[in-house]
């Protein structure tokens, strides 16, 4: 059956991970602390902030050690949903400041584009809450690249190796799993699509093999009519 749609992930796939690691994480430990005083008592923040005294279980913590705790969560890369979506919120300053610009491979833009040309309906899951991920592609080096996704996904649909997720994205997606093709770098994220009845293509961007899964170096390398 033909592919219809293209599902990527972002880091490591369509952006460096040194992006992520090197440039955002560290923009946002610099910066949340200053933000979450300033908006603490703004409703979108007052929630986020709520939401990770819950899962911290810390339900009287006040602003310093919520905080305190969103610092440790960054430096552990925590994939908690309040802590992406309160780092979306921070890095949305710094991309409209000019102080970032969204990493995206030369390869990845090229393919992407073209795929949109051929009529391909593209989609993002990624860890990184929706909010983040619409600021990389549309605070790109290469423009602004919203425009060609139909639809963002992150960690609300469930975990990226929880088959579960997969069969979510699908239904919301609206066509059978095997004409979705799943863009990744991490094998249990791959594992998990597959399982849910999506085709895959893993990247390996440094070389070698993604087990169990077709793998690329580069986006130039995806055949869509192949699979």
């Amino acid at each position: 059956m033909p592919i219809k749609a293209i599902l990527t992930d972002i880091e490591g796939t369509t952006s460096a991970v040194s992006f992520v690691f090197d440039v955002l994480f560290p923009y946002a430990a610099k910066h949340l602390p200053e933000f979450v005083r300033a908006h603490a008592d703004e409703p979108q923040v007052a929630e986020q902030l709520a939401a990770v005294r819950a899962e911290a279980g810390e339900a009287d913590a006040d602003v310093e050690r919520v905080i305190e705790i969103l610092l440790g969560w960054i430096a552990a890369d925590r994939k908690s949903t309040s802590l992406k979506a309160l780092q979306g919120m921070v890095w949305a300053e710094g991309y409209r400041a000019g102080q970032l610009k969204g990493h995206v491979y030369p390869d990845a833009v090229e393919a992407l584009k073209r795929w949109k040309q051929r009529g391909y309906d593209l989609y993002v899951y990624s860890s990184g809450s929706i909010q983040a991920q619409q600021l990389i592609f549309g605070c790109s080096e290469a423009g602004d690249l919203t425009p060609l996704f139909s639809d963002y996904f992150d960690t609300t649909s469930g975990p990226k190796r929880d088959a579960q997720s997969y069969r979510s994205i699908t239904q919301a997606i609206g066509c059978p799993a095997e004409e979705i093709v799943f863009l990744s770098d991490i094998v249990e994220e791959l594992d998990a699509a597959r399982a849910a009845g999506m085709q895959t293509v893993g990247l390996a961007r440094e070389g070698g093999e993604l087990a169990g899964h077709e793998t690329v170096a580069s986006f130039a390398q995806i055949d869509l009519e192949r699979l």
